[in-house]
């Protein structure tokens, strides 16, 4: 299936790594040029590098800080100024959620609320809020939010309320440039194979013995039983952000592999 993506321009927050590096990878496969932000220069610049000679396309590193609204803005005016427009945003971009983060009412601070908050949901506000009159004025584009499966399990406070929000942001943006001609979707993933996990999982091969593999065999209760790969994810988000997908706006992609049990309707 063509996708008709070859020539779009898209930005991507959360680029240098991780499932945000994936969506970078999928999108320029696909012909799409693409500008990669992420706080880290060092790490960002690198990304493009080996992006830019994997696939032939123009990808440009943009350090941000998304909790920054004068940065923002200044990554989507650069962006249009180097590639011409834009077309497509992808937020990513977002504080990974850690094991022994506090999840019980008493230890869920205002404070740790409020730091959930600044980066995965107004960062994504503030993304949005930049590339939207784009969009709108071209009369066509895609928002893609990435989320987590967190917005459907009561594991956690924060990370539950940071997830939903990210849900409700999509819904009220989808509804409303929806007549435009622009699309938004929120991706839940769940566990899923990056950097991050592998590092994380073969530190712990080396103190107990067992394999990487095998850990990861341990961690799987998803539908599928196995873990996710960031690809995986890339490859939904990808078609999300085509052409192809004008018949989903305003509704919520799970991409865990399927949460046995539950209907979701």
């Amino acid at each position: 299936m063509d996708l008709n993506l070859d020539g779009k321009r898209a930005i991507v927050t959360g680029g240098s790594r991780g499932i945000g590096l994936a969506i970078a990878r999928g999108l320029a496969t696909e012909g799409v040029d693409v500008v990669i932000a992420a706080r880290s220069a060092e790490r960002l610049e690198a990304a493009a590098r080996t992006l830019a000679d994997e696939t032939g396309r123009r990808v440009i590193a943009i350090p941000t800080d998304t909790g920054d609204d004068d940065q923002v803005r200044q990554l989507v005016e650069r962006t249009v100024a180097e590639l011409g427009g834009v077309d497509i945003l992808v937020n990513s971009a977002a504080t990974p959620w850690s094991a022994g983060s506090p999840t019980d009412l008493t230890a869920t601070t205002d404070d740790i609320v409020r730091r959930e908050i600044e980066i995965k949901v107004l960062g994504y506000l503030r993304m949005a809020r930049a590339v939207a009159p784009h969009l709108v004025e071209q009369g066509w584009g895609r928002i893609i939010n990435i989320s987590g499966l967190g917005a459907r399990q009561a594991n956690s406070i924060a990370q539950t309320i940071r997830n939903i929000s990210v849900s409700a942001l999509t819904k009220n943006l989808a509804d409303e440039l929806g007549p435009k001609g622009v699309n938004v979707t929120v991706v839940h993933p769940g566990l899923t194979r990056t950097e991050r996990l592998t590092d994380r999982l073969t530190a712990q091969a080396e103190k107990s013995g067992s394999t990487v593999a095998e850990l990861e065999a341990g961690l799987t209760t998803n539908s599928v039983r196995r873990v996710i790969d960031a690809r995986e994810v890339a490859d939904v988000v990808t078609f999300l952000a085509s052409p192809r997908s004008i018949a989903i706006t305003g509704d919520a992609i799970a991409v865990g592999g399927g949460v046995p049990g539950p209907v979701y309707y």
